[in-house]
Formats: structure tokens, sequence, C-alpha cells
């Protein structure tokens, strides 16, 4: 395998790794601000990618103005399903909390079949990245570069945005204390709606980034909750790095994994998950949990 090859199967494996990093973030944000098990998550993705295909139309040309429309859509669907479904079972044991979510993930399968069917739904490559980039002497889509950057500006938005904003406190805060958060007159159920519309929109943007490179199926929520929550095991709950790290790790053991280990590629992900739960359970980047005196 030459040099040139090696870097295209990196940037392939980055690339994958921007979309996990915008789908497992939103997870991260949501169980570690609110406790919530969102096994849902996945599905929010999956609509993201044919919110996209819908808003646009399948045409390459609106794609910018579909990427907006799917944040926006992002935003009030899961400002919705908080607010109608999720609230009520805050005070309820876990279970209530993963039948729940995952009843909302069969049922949004089934929309997205009754809606647009069961085919697959692709999407060409927008007009500014239809021409390949050359890198010693190798051909890779241009929108590599686009994604990669996609990722990067959502971290550092978001790490500021938790770390250098009063609403960002507020959302840390929420993580340890909901009760002192409500004493200080903060309103916290709609600071869980917030919490809640920002990690939902956050993956169907990457559910909507991925179309280009993959058509969309239905049946990609599964599997795309599943990628999430390695994610989050593996780069530490609510740590906006953490999932960022999480992420190009998976994205790098597949890319290479089908390489050199084709049968075994699947696996890799499962291993690195239950490496780091043995060493490291609160994650590579997580903090322990306190230890009460």
């Amino acid at each position: 395998m030459d040099l040139g090859f090696l870097l295209l199967q990196l940037l392939t494996g980055l690339a994958y790794a921007s979309t996990l990093f915008l789908l497992s973030v939103g997870l991260s944000l949501i169980f570690g601000a609110m406790g919530i098990v969102n096994f849902a998550h996945g599905s929010f993705y999956m609509l993201g990618a044919y919110l996209l295909y819908a808003f646009t139309r399948g045409q390459a040309e609106a794609f910018w103005q579909g990427l907006l429309w799917v944040m926006a859509a992002g935003l009030v669907i899961g400002s919705l399903v908080e607010r109608v479904l999720i609230r009520p079972i805050y005070r309820r044991p876990e279970e209530y909390q993963i039948l729940l979510t995952y009843a909302i993930l069969l049922l949004l399968e089934d929309l997205v079949r009754f809606l647009f069917g069961a085919g697959y739904r692709s999407f060409p490559f927008p007009p500014a990245f239809s021409s390949p980039l050359l890198l010693l002497g190798t051909a890779f889509p241009s929108y590599y570069v686009f994604l990669l950057g996609l990722a990067a500006a959502f971290a550092f938005l978001l790490w500021a945005f938790l770390h250098r904003t009063r609403l960002g406190t507020w959302v840390r805060a929420a993580t340890q204390d909901r009760e002192m958060l409500e004493a200080l007159g903060i309103n916290v159920p709609l600071l869980y709606t917030a919490i809640f519309g920002l990690g939902i929109a956050m993956a169907a943007i990457g559910g909507a980034a991925l179309l280009p490179l993959q058509a969309a199926t239905p049946g990609m929520a599964v599997d795309a909750v599943i990628n999430a929550f390695i994610v989050v095991v593996i780069g530490g709950l609510g740590s906006v790095w953490g999932a960022l790290l999480g992420a190009v790790l998976i994205g790098l053991l597949q890319a290479f994994g089908i390489l050199l280990f084709p049968e075994m590629a699947m696996a890799f992900p499962f291993a690195l998950m239950v490496l780091v739960l043995l060493l490291r359970p609160w994650g590579l980047l997580g903090r322990p949990p306190a230890v009460r005196t």
C-alpha cells in the first residue's frame, strides 16, 4: 500500500468521524446534563438525512439552505419531543426512559418508511465540492475537508458555549445539582428543553452532512445510536473533546480495520469500548465521579 492510499483511508476515517462526532456530542450533552438515556438519538440522525433530501428535493444546489433548515427543524422537533414526551418521565426509573426513547426510534423509522419508502435516498456532492482534491498524487473528495471543518467548528463553538457563556454555565451546573440551580431562580425545565433541542439539532446536522457520502435508509438509526453510545463511553460523559476523541478513534479503527483485518473490523469499536470500561470507566477525557464521604 502506497502513502497516497493510506492518506486516503485516513481522510475517509476522519470524514466519517466528523459526522459521528456531531451525532455523539448531542447524546453526551443530553445524557450528561439531563440524565436521559436517549435510545432514540440515532433516529434523529437518520431524520436529519431524510429532511435534507426533502428540503432540497435532492438538488445539490440547495445544500446550504437545506442544512440550515435541518438544524432549525432539529431544534424545533427536539424541543417538542422533550416538552411532550420526555418531561413526564424525569422522575421515573431509567427503564421508562429506555422504553420510551426506543419506542420513539421505532415510530420515527416507520414514519420515514411511510413518507419516503424503504429504498435508498442518495444526494450528490454540493457544487462547491464537486471536484476532487489531489494530495500525494491521490484524489479524494473535497467534501471531506468540509466535514472536518464542520466538526472542528461545532466542537469549538460548543466548548465556548459551555465554558464562556452564562447559559453554558447553567447547563454544566445542571449536571451537578438541579435542585440548587432551581433554588437560584433558574428555569430548569426550560433549560432542559433547550439542551435537548440543541442535542437533537446536532444529531440532525450530522445525519444531513453524511448524506452526500452515504445513502440514507430507515435502518441507519439503530447503527447510529450504537456507535454514538460507544463514542460517549470511550470519550467520557459530558465532554465535548471526549466525544471528538472517541469519534476520531472509532472512525480510524473502522477505516484501517477494514484494510488490515476485514473479518474483525466490526468488532474493533466494541473491543476498544470494553478496554476503556475496564481501565478507565469514566472515559478517556471524562471525570471520575466524586466520592462522597
